[in-house]
C-alpha cells in the first residue's frame, strides 16, 4: 500500500501546517515539517493524503440512535443532536462513525459547513485532494484504562475512557482536568491520566497539573519534542477516525498512485486467485474419491439385498421397485393379520420365544422356543382361536426345551 502523508493545518491562518510522510503502519519517514501549503504539495505525489483539521472547530459526539433508522441513520442524526447545537442544523455537515456492535450510540463528527467549503477550497489551491479528513483530536490515543490529554499551545484535548474527546482552550486546563477525572473507568477501577504535551507547555502548565495530582491514582507526562503529528501518525491505522469526507463531500475520483503502490496488491491477488484455483482442483478430486467410494458401497447393498441379480444402472429405483412388490405381496397375503395373531398367540405364552420368521405366498412359518411341547401346543390352540390354519411341521427336544417349527395361514 502507498504511504500517507499527514497533512495538519493550522488553528490560524498566522501559524503555518505541518506534515509528515507515515508508512502504512504509522511509521514516520523523517521528523516533520511545516511551511506553507505549497511546499506540501509536491510531498502528495504517489501518496496517500489525510488532512487534519482543528479539533476545536468539530463537535465529537456518539447520540443514541434507533437501530431500526438503518440507511435514513444521516436523516436522524442530525436531530438526536440538534439540542446540543447552537446552529441550524442545515447549515452543519454530519459524518457518522462506525457504531461499535454492542452499542446503541454512534459515533458523529459535526462542523460548519462553510468552514469546511474554505478548507478544501484552501487545499485545492495548492493541488491537495485528501481521500480523508479527520478533527485533530479524533487521532488522541484511546486508552480503557484511563484518561488521555494532550496540552498544546493554546488547547488542550481530553479523551476519557470510553468517551469522545473534549477540546478545550488551554486556560480551561483545570476543567479539562476534572473531565477527565470524573470520568469513572469501567470495572470500578482507578483513574489514572496519560497526559501529552511538549517541553514548553510542561513548563508553563505544570504547577497546576502537580496541584490536582492527588485527584488521580496516577499521571503520566510523555513529552512530544517534535509536536503531536507523529503521535497522531499512530493511529492511523489502529484508529477509526471520523471521515469529515462523507455525502456531497466524499472524494468523486480515486486519485493514481502508480504501478509501484498497487504491485503488492496485485501480487496478493494473484496468489489468492491460484489459491483458489488449487483448493477448487483438491476439492474436485476429493469429491471424484468420495463418488467412487459410494458407488462401490451401493453396489455392495444391492448384491447384499438382492444377490444373483445383476448391478444395472440405476440400483436405487430397482430396489425401490422390488421393495414395492413384496409391500403389496405382504398386505395381499395377510402379513400384517398374521403378525398381529402371533402377537396375541405369543401373550398367552410369555414363556415362548421367537428364533425365525419366513413370509411366502400367504403363509407365515416360524421357529420358537419353548419349555416343552405342551406350551408349543398352546400357542397353536391359540392361533385356530383367533380364526387360523395353524400346524407343527417339525418339532425335537433342545438343551433349552423345546424347539417347535408351526405354518400358519388364514382359513
Amino acid at each position: 500500500m502507498a504511504d500517507w502523508l499527514l497533512l495538519r493545518l493550522p488553528r490560524t491562518p498566522a501559524q503555518p501546517a505541518t506534515w509528515l510522510v507515515v508508512d502504512p503502519r504509522g511509521t514516520p519517514a523523517g521528523p516533520p515539517q511545516s511551511g506553507p501549503l505549497s511546499l506540501a504539495a509536491p510531498r502528495t505525489a504517489g501518496r496517500r493524503i489525510c488532512v487534519l483539521v482543528p479539533g476545536n472547530d468539530v463537535l465529537l459526539a456518539e447520540p443514541e440512535v434507533p437501530t431500526k433508522a438503518g440507511t435514513k441513520l444521516a436523516q436522524v442524526v442530525p436531530y438526536a443532536l440538534e439540542e446540543q447545537l447552537a446552529e441550524d442544523i442545515d447549515e452543519l455537515h454530519f459524518a457518522i462513525g462506525k457504531r461499535a456492535p454492542d452499542s446503541s450510540r454512534t459515533p458523529v463528527a459535526v462542523v460548519a459547513r462553510t468552514l469546511l467549503d474554505e478548507w478544501l477550497t484552501l487545499l485545492k489551491s495548492s493541488g491537495i485532494e485528501p481521500e480523508a479528513m479527520y478533527a485533530d483530536s479524533d487521532l488522541l490515543p484511546v486508552n480503557p484504562g484511563q484518561s488521555v490529554a494532550l496540552l498544546e499551545e493554546d488547547v488542550v484535548v481530553v479523551r476519557p475512557p470510553g468517551g469522545s474527546p473534549v477540546t478545550l482552550p488551554a486556560d480551561a486546563l483545570d476543567e479539562a482536568l476534572e473531565i477527565a477525572q470524573s470520568s469513572p473507568v469501567e470495572g470500578g477501577a482507578g483513574r489514572g491520566l496519560l497526559l501529552y504535551t511538549g517541553p514548553a507547555e510542561w513548563h508553563q502548565h505544570a504547577p497546576r497539573v502537580e496541584a490536582l495530582r492527588e485527584r488521580f491514582d496516577g499521571i503520566k507526562i510523555q513529552l512530544l519534542t517534535g509536536g503531536p503529528l507523529s503521535l497522531f501518525a499512530q493511529q492511523l491505522p489502529l484508529g477509526s477516525p471520523i471521515n469529515l469526507l462523507q455525502g456531497t463531500y466524499a472524494p468523486t475520483t480515486s486519485r493514481a498512485v502508480g504501478w509501484p503502490a498497487w504491485r503488492v496488491a496485485a501480487i496478493l491477488l494473484a496468489a489468492l486467485v491460484g489459491l483458489h484455483v488449487a483448493g477448487k482442483a483438491a476439492e474436485l478430486s476429493m469429491l471424484k474419491r468420495s463418488e467412487h467410494k459410494l458407488d462401490a458401497s451401493i453396489n455392495d447393498v444391492f448384491h447384499a439385498a438382492m444377490p444373483g441379480q445383476q448391478t444395472t444402472a440405476d440400483p436405487r429405483r430397482r430396489m425401490e421397485k422390488q421393495l414395492a412388490d413384496v409391500a403389496a405381496r405382504g398386505s395381499a397375503g395377510g402379513l400384517l393379520p398374521a403378525l398381529e395373531a402371533l402377537a396375541q398367540a405369543h401373550a398367552s405364552a410369555p414363556m415362548t420365544a421367537i428364533q425365525a420368521l419366513n413370509f411366502h405366498d400367504g403363509t407365515l412359518e416360524m421357529q420358537l422356543s419353548a419349555p416343552d411341547a405342551t406350551t408349543v401346543d398352546h400357542v397353536i390352540q391359540s392361533l385356530k382361536g383367533n380364526g387360523w390354519q395353524a400346524n407343527q411341521t417339525s418339532g425335537n427336544a433342545a438343551p433349552s426345551g423345546y424347539q417347535g417349527r408351526i405354518e400358519i395361514r388364514p382359513n
